[in-house]
């Protein structure tokens, strides 16, 4: 038998969380083959991977890359790092359905995370997905239906909804899903999922009871309020009976480290052993990004960017907002949780503001109040603007790891204006630097799990995220000592060097270290 190509002499980690062994891995077409003594075989090419490591290509859950992935130059941070398949639409945002009446509102709320939409469609997962298969795709990505989106799309951002609401949302929920949306996202920090009680959240995803479609939420707090959130994340899905994963588990704010992540890793294991389905998953980095908006009580956000814009001008309100960003306790008060001087702005919309690109909220105030300069920033920019804010503890992301049920994610952002965080270009070569080589808190064989088979099996990704007889022919091949993660958050368009293989269905993306070009990407 010839193969088309044959890795050999690599040490294969195979996604399973067992022991690397000694092997050769032979590939036909898009497929692995074999796997073991292959010396007597033959291949159109092969390659000597002694002294290193042979890996699935890494799985990213959770990623904002929907109208990204079709911009020029799409891949290449991606792929150096060693990703091959995303699912995008998370945290309740997903780039479908955006149609209607309520079509440009959704736009510009959406903007500060998947940047400039364009003429991408947007109707549906369906002509979405049509678009992405007219184009070539450097990688595999699927998508998630975006709760956020569909309420959005439904009722735009009022704070009640009616009974042709819920049916509306109903038959749009239905509608993605048959088209091909892997699971449904929450984003209950976020408006204006963030104005549904419990009960009308159940109600709302009434199409998924008592199926397997994975529910990825984004909880209504990861501060103070955690331990809260984390039983009606839990409760909702228990009500449905679907499973749940848990989506950048944190503990945000100095005062909660060391402490609230270990009851909300305790309540995890708690409800996993009283039969629940409960997963979660996390980023390697101590900073997040977001739109800067959220630094915004909930009342604020009624309404859409307009009137949250409208309403920062307004003295009365901005009295009110003062008082609440002071002392507020009911939602993730970003300023008394971290402090102003740890938000930073990383993407505006208009010229006269970019002097503000890279600093802090509080240096940029230049003495005056920091919330107020915030308020007059949103307002004149209609809310487009992103935040990078330092807000968890690195011991925490650690402990994280540390549990069976978690796996990797970046939570990706992709702004057209500004600079991204540096999760964009380095996620998952970061995580192995630092919590396998540098801080040694998994094996490399344990993250290498994290990466590929748990997300992939999470969401049913069929033949991703392993090494297996007829599996998918998504390879990496690196020297793990050699892996660097370039990005900063002063300079964080730098691509990570050591992956030297990658393999997307069989088809060398990158080859030597040197991106090809080539596209063997398809549509999950």
């Amino acid at each position: 038998m010839e193969f088309d190509r044959i890795i050999r002499n690599g040490s294969v980690i195979d996604g399973s969380g067992a022991k690397a062994r000694r092997a050769d891995v032979g590939i036909l077409g898009k497929t692995i083959a074999a796997i073991g003594d292959l010396s007597a075989a033959s291949a159109k090419q092969t390659g000597d991977a002694s002294g290193k490591v042979v890996a699935p290509g890494f799985v990213d859950i959770h990623r904002h890359a929907d109208a990204a992935i079709l911009r020029e130059g799409f891949g290449a941070a991606e792929l150096s790092q060693g990703l091959t398949a995303i699912l995008n639409g998370n945290c309740g945002v997903s780039i479908a359905p955006i149609e209607g009446r309520f079509r440009e509102a959704s736009k510009a709320y959406l903007r500060p995370i998947l940047g400039e939409i364009g003429d991408v469609p947007t109707g549906s997962i369906a002509a979405y997905h049509k678009e992405l298969r007219s184009c070539p795709m450097p990688i595999h990505a699927g998508m998630l239906a975006g709760l956020g989106t569909i309420r959005t799309n439904a009722a735009g951002f009022r704070t009640t909804l009616d009974d042709a609401d819920y049916r509306a949302i109903h038959r749009s929920l239905e509608r993605m899903l048959s088209d091909g949306a892997r699971g449904v996202s929450l984003g209950l920090g976020y408006a204006p999922e963030c104005f549904f009680d419990t009960e009308g959240l159940i109600r709302a995803l009434e199409p998924i009871r008592h199926t397997n479609i994975v529910l990825s939420a984004h909880m209504r707090s990861e501060a103070m309020n955690l331990s809260d959130s984390i039983d009606e994340v839990i409760a909702v899905a228990k009500a449905l009976h679907v499973p749940l994963e848990i989506s950048h588990l944190k503990a945000t704010g100095k005062a909660q480290w060391g402490s609230l992540i270990h009851t909300a890793l305790t309540q995890i294991r708690r409800a996993r052993e009283d039969g629940a389905d409960v997963t979660c998953d996390a980023y390697p980095y101590t900073a997040g990004s977001t739109q800067l908006m959220h630094v915004l009580p909930p009342e604020f956000l009624e309404g859409g960017v307009d009137a949250i814009a409208k309403r920062l001008t307004d003295p009365a309100a901005l009295e009110r907002l003062g008082r609440r960003l002071e002392s507020g306790r009911d939602f993730d008060n970003y300023a008394m949780l971290i402090g102003w001087e740890n938000i930073r702005i990383s993407s505006v919309r208009l010229a006269e503001d970019r002097q503000y690109l890279g600093r802090t909220v509080a240096e940029a105030a230049d003495g005056g109040e920091p919330w107020r300069f915030a308020a007059a920033l949103l307002a004149r920019e209609k809310c487009a603007v992103t935040m990078i804010d330092r807000l968890t503890d690195e011991d925490d992301i650690a402990a994280i790891y540390g549990e069976p049920f978690s796996c990797v994610i970046s939570d990706a952002t992709y702004p057209t204006e500004g600079d991204p965080h540096p999760r964009v270009y380095g996620t998952f070569v970061h995580a192995i630097e630092r919590f396998v080589n540098e801080k040694r808190v998994l094996t490399l064989e344990e993250m290498i799990r994290k990466m590929t088979r748990v997300p992939a099996d999470r969401y049913g990704l069929t033949g991703k995220g392993r090494i297996e007889v007829g599996a998918d022919a998504d390879l990496l091949v690196f020297d793990p000592k050699r892996l660097k993660d370039h990005a900063t958050y002063d300079d964080p368009r730098q691509r990570c060097t050591g992956i030297e293989t990658v393999l997307v269905n069989g088809t060398a993306a990158i080859e030597q270290g040197i991106c090809t070009g080539a596209c063997g990407g398809t549509v999950l």
